[in-house]
């Protein structure tokens, strides 16, 4: 078991339902030496926030333009803090936690300058096709599958990559890619996806965290 400055700690940035944040909290729950620091959400009304807070795990609340106190949504999710995101202050708060790695686990905002410089290479994101087709702006969650299916694609997978100031644009750190079917729908995309995304993300992560 390693001390308490040797552990490995995370920041998981959500947008939405945050099933990947389920999957990667439940991956390192037995592992003594990671723990998710906080949950960062851009989006009240996210499923990702009420996860965070069934998992016990502090909740940080992101406004794009002015920081925000909002009684009601503090109270419903316990949030921890609140913080403008393009304010450093965000970064500096990231950094006095002792985080590690920042994962984007469905995060739909581009990330600011601060962020990349108080965290080079130590930023990553999950997109759920094979990158660098269907990447960029507008291209998340089921848009993705739609296209891939309206596309005609014979494969889509997930590329886990290194976060810069582009969507999507990174080094690309792992791919792994799944048939789709000539009568797959967008829908079946989207499950194959899924499961691609639950059986290696996590494991992605620590061995990431292995060479920090």
């Amino acid at each position: 078991m390693l001390t308490d400055y040797q552990m490995k700690r995370l920041a998981i940035f959500v947008s939405g339902g945050g099933t990947n944040l389920q999957q990667i909290a439940d991956y390192f729950a037995p592992n003594p030496d990671v723990k998710v620091v906080c949950v960062v959400s851009n989006n009240k009304d996210a499923y990702a926030n009420v996860r965070a807070k069934n998992l016990g795990i502090p909740l940080v609340m992101l406004n794009s333009k002015a920081k925000v106190h909002d009684a009601e949504l503090q109270s419903q999710y316990e949030v921890a803090e609140t913080f403008d995101f393009q304010d450093k202050a965000f970064s500096e708060y990231l950094k006095s936690l002792g985080v590690d790695l920042v994962v984007l686990a469905g995060f739909l905002w581009l990330i600011p300058q601060h962020l990349l410089d108080a965290f080079p290479m130590r930023i990553i994101n999950i997109h759920p096709a094979l990158l660098p087709k269907y990447g960029g702006k507008g291209f998340y969650g089921h848009h993705v599958h739609e296209a891939v299916v309206a596309h005609h694609e014979k494969e889509s997978g997930i590329t886990i990559h290194y976060v810069n100031e582009h969507y999507d644009s990174g080094d690309i750190i792992f791919q792994k890619s799944v048939v789709v079917e000539e009568n797959d729908t967008a829908d079946d995309v989207a499950a194959k996806i899924h499961i691609l995304e639950r059986d290696n993300f996590p494991v992605v992560i620590d061995k990431l965290l292995e060479k920090l």
